[in-house]
Formats: structure tokens, C-alpha cells, sequence
């Protein structure tokens, strides 16, 4: 597999031993969560109990906090489904964390990531975004894949 290869997913819908076994399908080293609150009512995909078995199943956990999505943006898109406005306004968020982009950058080159939150489909998640700014810092040279 091709370390420059970066990959997204959400984990809604799925229970955890599918999870990491999907991941370990396509070989993934590092699992870069990008909640802003890395808490969850389904089984196993809170921070220390998702960061213990992955690391069990040889693969890195680490959390971005500040690459998450503000909580005023998500409750704001809860009450008005305003996707164009929640995409404009995490966009202009990710502009005052652009340090926390290029540490994700570091993270990626260090072998096969995948970027992770909630949402099943990257169209209605904020990850899509995260994804495309790092490709614009590494001019295109990193092919995203979305599982």
C-alpha cells in the first residue's frame, strides 16, 4: 500500500470488531479521530475504550480535537440543515487551526491514515474537508480515499 494514500470513514451504522476489521482490510496504521468530542453512545467508539483496541489490533489512535467540528457549527446544522452554511462556516474554522492540518500532514506521512468521524457518508461530514485542505497543502500528491 501507497503511504500516501489517505483514507476517511464514519462509524455510524457499524458495531466495533467490523470497524477495525474493515480497517485492517485496507491496512490502515493510524486512525486519526477528528471529533471535536470524542464521546459516542455506540459501544466502543469513545476515545479510551476505541484508543485501547485499536492499539491492541497494532493500529494508532490519535485525536484531533481542534480538526473536530465546533459544536455551535453542528447545532447550528441540527436546527436548519444548512449544509452550505455548516461547510462555509467549519471551512472558516479549519482556517484558524491551519497547525493542527500540518500535524495531521506529519501524521500521514508517517504511513497509512485514515481520518475518522460519525457520519457514514463523507458528502455530509466535515471530514470531506478536513481531506481536501490537506491535499491542497500537499498539492494534490496524496490520493483520498473514502471507505
Amino acid at each position: 500500500m501507497n503511504p500516501r494514500e489517505l483514507f476517511t470513514i464514519g462509524y455510524e451504522g457499524r458495531k466495533l470488531d467490523e470497524f477495525v476489521s474493515y480497517l485492517k482490510s485496507f491496512h490502515i496504521r493510524r486512525l486519526i479521530d477528528i471529533r471535536e468530542i470524542p464521546l459516542s453512545r455506540k459501544k466502543g467508539f469513545s476515545k479510551s475504550v476505541l484508543k485501547r483496541r485499536l492499539e491492541s489490533e497494532n493500529i494508532e489512535y490519535v485525536h484531533f480535537r481542534s480538526l473536530g467540528s465546533p459544536s455551535e457549527i453542528r447545532h447550528k446544522l441540527k436546527a436548519d440543515m444548512d449544509y452550505e452554511d455548516f461547510f462555509r462556516s467549519y471551512t472558516e474554522h479549519l482556517l484558524l487551526n491551519s497547525n493542527s492540518l500540518l500535524e495531521a500532514v506529519r501524521y500521514i506521512d508517517k504511513g497509512l491514515s485514515c481520518l475518522m468521524c460519525f457520519e457514514r457518508t463523507p458528502k455530509n461530514c466535515h471530514r470531506s474537508i478536513v481531506a481536501q485542505k490537506i491535499l491542497e497543502i500537499e498539492g494534490h500528491k496524496i490520493q483520498v480515499r473514502h471507505i
